[in-house]
């Protein structure tokens, strides 16, 4: 293990670089100074991480311009007239339909709470607070059925990549300025590791996950052990995973 940890701590601090912001949907939230424009905007960013980054980018940047680059004075203070510009905004399977179901369920739960970190700290454990935020989300009478398939949970299998990335930008704390740190009742040591294409196909060539189908016990278990590498933040190792598939795509 400790080849592994030298090979994945010098890619840690490699990627984990200001640099790295300009190229991923962390950027999106990275444009913004108020805390709940950061929530809010990395939502977004990370749920609708899908296919490539270019793109992501650009239809996440889409979505807030159609909130006057203002998410959450947008979303506490729109009238009925004012979701009309989020009409025919769709990237992937992801349209108007639901985003307007987001933009209503932001709007209700800040009405109430002050951050967003408020709907994330239900459980004893990760795979619960997940399920829980998952069933706090869909709570409200009008939630769409075709919605849910854009908030993934543990109940359905889901190795939750996204969530799970939001989360890490939300809660990891360090000193090189990419994730934000905004989070302080949610352990980093409790984060649960992303696991994309990228990282998938590392973490199996170094032996760190083994499990064949990439669902919640995957996500499990390769966050366990890169545990035994860092047990105080193991998912740092996201970096260094996702920068290794990177160069070997080149």
């Amino acid at each position: 293990m400790s080849n592994i940890r030298a090979v994945l701590e010098e890619r840690y601090q490699r990627y984990n670089q200001p640099g790295f912001i300009e190229h991923d949907p962390i950027q999106i939230p990275h444009r913004f100074t108020q805390r709940q424009d950061v929530e809010i905007s990395g939502l977004f960013a990370a749920l609708l991480a899908w296919g490539r980054r270019p793109t992501i980018i650009s239809k996440v940047t889409e979505l807030l311009r159609r909130m006057d680059d203002a998410p959450y004075q947008f979303i506490t203070q729109h009238q009925d007239e004012d979701l009309k510009g989020l009409l025919g905004f769709c990237h992937r399977t992801f349209c108007d339909t639901d985003l307007l179901y987001f933009v209503h369920w932001l709007r209700w739960f800040y009405a109430d709470h002050s951050t967003l970190e408020d709907a994330f700290l239900r459980g004893a454990t990760q795979r619960e607070r997940l399920e829980n935020f998952h069933d706090l989300f869909f709570s409200l009478d009008d939630a769409p059925q075709r919605t849910r398939k854009h908030v993934a949970t543990p109940a359905r299998g889901s190795a939750c990549k996204r969530v799970n990335m939001y989360l890490r930008w939300m809660v990891r704390q360090d000193s090189h300025g990419v994730d934000f740190g905004l989070w302080t009742r949610l352990p980093m040591a409790e984060l649960v590791c992303p696991i994309d294409v990228h990282v998938e196909r590392q973490a199996r060539q170094l032996g760190l996950l083994h499990r064949p189908v990439v669902d919640w016990r995957a996500a499990e278990e390769l966050t366990e052990n890169l545990r035994l590498l860092d047990p105080h933040d193991p998912v740092k190792y996201d970096f260094a995973l996702f920068g290794l598939g990177v160069e070997e795509k080149r």
